[in-house]
């Protein structure tokens, strides 16, 4: 199978076992499992195979993003993907939760008790030189449990890296009892099908989502790549895809507003951007980051931030000369977007110092400065939410009158269609106008109370309901 690096040390003799054992399930006719293949339905004879026979596929999507996690590690993966330390690392991560590979995730506990008790239900597939196409969280388990055997259905011989690719993302998308790819795994995947040459309708379908979420969760993933390409410092520390598996929806909300703003403000658009990422690398709520607008770096946050986490100062805001016009300048609008975009970059490259070693010198003023921009977030964050409240309040009184006046013309037109066709309930209607009378009446006294000159409106509903 001509793949890149190469196939398993002992492809050949993996091979002789999977077609002697293929011969025997065709003599007696046994199972199969059917997979998609090559744009059409292929039955494949189900057999056993030992599991210590079998390599982890190096290429699965379902830890894509999690090879990062170990740099030294995932450097061996990359040299030699068939050696016993990169199987043993592609099993570690197998086991491991996707958004953080330091815990156990309980997806694979459960899998594990269910294999105990009930053993294997669904067929694996694999490659003729045994490598796992689908299954291969199965066999570290199998594995675990001290198991030999695991069922598996075998690819046609002359199966490539692709079709590997293909099919085992065809079975993931069917949704039955397989864990779902994580987040960043998804956006992965969606990137390399694109990359082959298929329209974005067809990856779109595929992955059963609309074209404009396709294109949404891009954004996202190109977002990412660029955060960790900015969080790169002169140690060498980055920061990895998986450090944004559990920011899905700030992420895709942040995608939502960003395209909003820019239609009519590309520099306003940018600076929400910025505000927001920098949200995300502190992990602060989503209900948070909603309160950051295009205003939110000058208006509530530079003055609480700590010195060593400003990047200008106020006064500096707002001196560009304009060519030709000695002594005439105009505020430098890019300024707070300039300052904005410094601050989020060196949150990047702080966050990426304390993955790199938490132990070390640089990590430990590397967190001191994370906690005192989260300190600082969070105050500036508080004061923008009281001024939304606030805003919100201002409002709520036109909006619901603006409502109920919507809401009286439509009653007008139902009320002269009921009466042209003698349906209107009079009774009814005359109880309901009784309630609106009394309404009006407590907003009236409510309006008399200010101390203002009245203006039309408010004269007009005294005078409307004195006699109430």
């Amino acid at each position: 199978m001509a793949v890149s690096s190469g196939v398993p040390p002992q492809a050949e003799q993996i091979r002789k076992v999977v077609e002697e054992r293929l011969k025997q399930a065709e003599i007696e006719n046994g199972a199969k499992v059917t997979v998609d293949w090559r744009g059409e339905q292929r039955h494949l004879y189900v057999i056993s195979m030992p599991v210590d026979m079998l390599y982890y596929n190096p290429y699965t999507h379902r830890i894509r993003a999690q090879r990062t996690f170990d740099p030294e590690r995932n450097r061996i993966l990359e040299e030699d993907p068939w050696s016993d330390e990169a199987q043993a690392y592609l099993a570690d991560l197998l086991r491991r939760r996707p958004s953080n590979p330091n815990h156990t995730d309980p997806d694979y506990l459960a899998l594990v008790r269910e294999l105990k008790e009930f053993g294997q239900r669904e067929p694996g597939i694999i490659s003729p030189d045994g490598i796992i196409v689908d299954g291969n969280t199965r066999c570290v388990a199998l594995r675990e449990l001290g198991i030999p055997n695991m069922r598996v259905g075998v690819l046609p011989s002359d199966t490539t890296l692709q079709d590997i690719t293909s099919v085992e993302l065809a079975l993931q998308l069917r949704r039955d009892r397989r864990r779902e790819y994580s987040y960043i795994n998804r956006l992965i995947a969606i990137e390399e099908q694109l990359a082959n040459g298929r329209s974005e309708e067809a990856v779109a379908r595929d992955f059963n989502i609309r074209v404009k979420t396709l294109r949404q969760d891009r954004w996202v993933y190109a977002l990412i790549r660029e955060a960790i390409e900015r969080s790169r410092t002169e140690n060498g520390a980055q920061l990895r895809l998986v450090d944004f598996e559990e920011h899905q929806e700030k992420l895709r909300e942040l995608q939502r507003d960003y395209a909003k703003k820019a239609a009519t403000d590309p520099e306003a658009a940018e600076r929400l951007k910025e505000a927001r990422l920098a949200m995300v690398i502190l992990n602060l709520p989503k209900t948070s980051l909603r309160y950051a607008e295009e205003d939110f770096h000058s208006r509530y946050l530079d003055e609480r931030l700590p010195d060593e986490l400003r990047d200008i100062d106020q006064e500096d805001v707002g001196s560009v000369a304009i060519p030709g016009l000695p002594g005439v300048s105009v505020p430098d609008t890019k300024a707070w977007a300039k300052a904005e975009k410094a601050l989020t970059d060196k949150l990047l490259k702080a966050y990426a110092t304390i993955n790199r070693d938490p132990s070390a010198a640089d990590a430990k003023s590397a967190s001191a400065l994370i906690t005192k921009a989260r300190d600082s977030f969070d105050l500036a964050v508080r004061l923008a939410g009281q001024n939304a409240q606030l805003r919100k309040r201002q409002v709520a009184v036109q909006e619901r009158l603006s409502e109920a006046a919507e809401f009286i013309k439509q009653c007008a037109t139902e009320y002269a269609e009921a009466k042209a066709k003698r349906a209107l309930d009079e009774e009814a209607f005359d109880e309901a106008l009784i309630q609106l009378r009394e309404s009006l009446a407590r907003l009236a006294r409510q309006a008399s109370r200010s101390a203002h000159e009245p203006g039309e409106g408010v004269k007009w509903l005294l005078e409307t309901t004195r006699e109430s």
